[in-house]
C-alpha cells in the first residue's frame, strides 16, 4: 500500500549522472574491438579533421540508437548532456546537422569500406569464441522495403505495392543475428540483385573467420541457378526456395504415393501449456455463422527428386513440401486444395523433412528485420539521397552489431558455465527494446577523479554486474605495458595469502639478478592497489 510519509528532497554533491550509463560498457568494448581504429583507417570522407573524425560520426549513430534515439534530431539532446560527455572523454559531439552532412560525403566505395572496417572488429570478436562456435556459418539473405513520404529523396521509386520506398538487401550470420552486410537500392529493384555478390562477399568473410562450412538460405527469389554450379563445386550449401513452375508441379503431383512422407513439426508452447484444456475459437464460430470461405491446414507431406535446373551442367536434389488444405464454407465442406512448395539444395545427406524445416528457420530474419527497422531504427530515410541513407542505415545498424558483440564477449568459462551460457544466449535473443531496459538504461554518476573516469552505478541490477565482465584494464594499467611485459614474463602471477591483509600482495619475482626500480614500479601499477603495503621477496640465483 502506499504510505503518506512525507519526503526529503535533496541534491548530490557530484550531480552528474545519466540514466544510460551502460552505453560506457559498450564504449569500452568498441574500443577494445578496435572499432575506432577500424574505420579511421578504411574510410576517408573528411578532407580535414576539425575535430572530428570518421568514427566519431559513426559511433555518434550507433551509441544515440543505444540511448534511445530515434532520428537525427536526437543527437541533439545527447550533445548537451554533460555527463554524457564525460563518459565518452569527449568535449562535444556532432550536431544532427553536421551528422546529415557527414552522410551526404559518402560515396558506393566509402560506404563498402565502412562495412569492411565493421567486419575487421567482428573478427576480433568472433576470434574470441570457442571452437564449436566454427562449426558452420549460416547465412540468409533477404529484402525489406522502407517507405518514405519525401518527395525530394534522391532514389526512392515505387514499388509492387504501390508504395516510394526504398528496398535494401541484408546479408546476416544466424546463428548471432548479426547485419553482415546492408545494401540500399532503389525501390522497383527485384529481391535478388546483387545478392550473388553479397553471398560471395559474406562466404570470404565467415571462412577468413575460421567457419569449417557455409550454408546459404533465401526464399524463391534468391534461387540464382546460374550461380549454384560455381557454389556448389566450391563447397558451400544451400537451400534455397524454388518457383512453383507448371512443369515442377506437374512433376511433384506425378510422384508415387510410396514417395511421400508426413512432414512433423515441433508442437507449440510449453508442456503446461500442452495440458491445459483448449479455449474457445470465436474467430471459427463467426466465420461458420456468416459463411465466410474458410481454409485450415490439414496435413503436410515431404517427398523429393532430381531437378536440372536451366542454367546448371548437373542435377541438383528438389524437395517438395506438399500441403493439404481444407475448404469450408460455413458448415459446408468443399473439395480440398493441394499447393506444392518446393526447395533446391546440395545437401545430400538431411531427410527431406530436415531440409523443410531448416529452411523455414530463415524466417528468423524477419524478425532481425523488424529489430532494424522498429527498435534501432537503422532502416530508414533521413537524408535526401540513395547513398547517403545507405550510409546511415550502415552505421546506425552498428548498435544491434554491439548488443550481438556484448553478448559473445560475456565469459562463460568457470562454475557456472552452464548458466553463462544461457545468459549469452538470452542476450543474443533479446529484442532491443528489452536489450535497452536490461543493459542500457541503468543510472550511474560519472565522476573524473584525477586522471580517471569512474562509472559508479545506482542500481543493484544482475545485468549490471554482469556488465563489469567486459571492461577493460585501466588507464594506469595500460603505462608503460611493453617495459612491464618483459618482467611479467619472468615474474609469477601475484597471489593473495590467507594471513595478509587484503591490501597486501605477496609477490614473488624469479629473475638471477635484482630487478632495477625502474622495471618494477610498472609491475606494480598491475597491482590495482590503492595501500602501499606490498611484500616483495627477491630470489638471487
Amino acid at each position: 500500500m502506499f504510505t503518506r510519509t512525507p519526503l526529503h528532497f535533496d541534491l548530490a554533491q557530484r550531480d552528474r549522472a545519466l540514466a544510460t550509463g551502460g552505453i560506457g560498457v559498450v564504449h569500452e568494448l568498441a574500443k577494445q574491438v578496435g572499432l575506432f581504429e577500424s574505420i579511421d583507417r578504411r574510410v576517408h570522407v573528411l578532407k580535414a579533421h576539425k575535430p572530428y573524425h570518421e568514427s566519431d560520426h559513426a559511433l555518434n549513430f550507433a551509441y544515440s540508437a543505444l540511448c534511445g534515439g530515434q532520428t537525427i534530431e536526437d543527437l541533439e539532446l545527447l550533445r548537451k548532456n554533460e555527463a554524457y560527455l564525460d563518459l565518452l572523454g569527449a568535449q562535444r559531439i556532432p550536431d544532427p546537422t553536421t551528422a546529415g552532412d557527414f552522410c551526404r560525403r559518402f560515396t558506393i566505395d566509402a560506404v563498402a569500406e565502412l562495412q569492411a572496417a565493421i567486419n575487421e572488429s567482428r573478427l576480433r570478436v568472433w576470434a574470441r569464441q570457442p571452437e564449436a562456435f566454427f562449426a558452420k556459418a549460416t547465412i540468409d539473405f533477404d529484402g525489406t522495403y522502407v517507405a518514405t513520404d519525401g518527395e525530394r529523396r534522391e532514389g526512392v521509386d515505387i514499388n509492387y505495392k504501390g508504395e516510394w520506398s526504398y528496398h535494401p538487401l541484408v546479408a546476416s550470420l544466424a546463428n548471432t543475428r548479426e547485419p553482415l552486410e546492408i545494401e540500399n537500392r532503389r525501390g522497383n529493384r527485384p529481391s535478388h540483385e546483387g545478392a550473388a555478390e553479397m553471398a560471395d562477399r559474406t562466404i570470404a568473410l565467415v571462412r577468413k573467420a575460421g567457419f569449417r562450412s557455409v550454408l546459404l538460405r533465401g526464399d524463391t527469389a534468391f534461387s540464382q541457378s546460374q550461380h549454384l554450379d560455381r557454389w556448389h563445386e566450391d563447397g558451400v550449401e544451400f537451400i534455397f526456395g524454388y518457383a512453383a513452375n507448371t512443369p515442377l508441379v506437374m512433376q511433384a503431383a506425378n510422384l508415387p504415393n510410396a514417395s511421400w512422407t508426413p512432414l512433423k513439426r515441433k508442437k507449440r508452447g510449453s508442456g503446461s501449456e500442452l495440458q491445459r484444456s483448449p479455449r474457445e475459437n470465436h474467430r471459427k464460430a463467426i466465420v461458420e455463422e456468416r459463411g465466410y470461405k474458410n481454409l485450415r491446414l490439414e496435413r503436410e507431406d515431404v517427398a523429393e527428386m532430381r531437378y536440372q535446373p536451366s542454367a546448371c551442367s548437373r542435377e541438383f536434389r528438389m524437395v517438395v513440401l506438399k500441403k493439404t488444405i481444407e475448404v469450408r464454407r460455413g458448415q459446408l465442406e468443399l473439395e480440398p486444395e493441394t499447393v506444392f512448395f518446393f526447395y533446391i539444395t546440395n545437401r545430400d545427406a538431411d531427410s527431406p523433412s530436415a531440409v523443410v524445416l531448416q529452411a523455414n528457420q530463415r524466417c528468423n530474419q524477419e524478425n532481425l528485420l523488424a529489430q532494424l527497422k522498429g527498435g534501432v531504427h537503422s532502416l530508414r530515410a533521413p537524408v535526401d539521397t540513395l547513398v547517403a541513407n545507405w550510409a546511415y542505415m550502415v552505421m546506425t545498424a552498428i548498435a544491434w552489431s554491439l548488443k550481438a558483440w556484448l553478448a559473445l564477449v560475456l565469459p562463460t568459462k568457470g562454475r557456472w558455465s552452464e548458466r553463462r551460457e544461457e545468459e549469452r544466449d538470452r542476450v543474443l535473443k533479446m529484442e532491443f527494446r528489452t536489450f535497452l531496459n536490461w543493459m542500457i538504461r541503468i543510472p550511474a554518476q560519472v565522476l573524473r577523479t584525477g586522471r580517471r573516469t569512474v562509472v559508479r552505478f545506482l542500481a543493484g541490477r544482475h545485468c549490471s554486474q554482469r556488465c563489469f565482465a567486459v571492461r577493460t584494464p585501466c588507464a594506469r594499467c595500460a603505462a608503460d605495458d611493453d617495459r612491464a611485459e618483459a618482467l611479467r614474463e619472468r615474474t609469477d602471477e601475484p597471489r593473495r595469502t590467507r594471513r595478509t591483509r587484503r591490501s597486501e600482495v605477496d609477490w614473488t619475482i624469479r629473475p638471477c639478478r635484482l630487478a632495477a626500480e625502474d622495471e618494477l614500479v610498472p609491475a606494480l601499477r598491475h597491482t590495482h592497489l590503492r595501500s602501499p603495503a606490498i611484500r616483495i621477496r627477491l630470489f638471487e640465483g
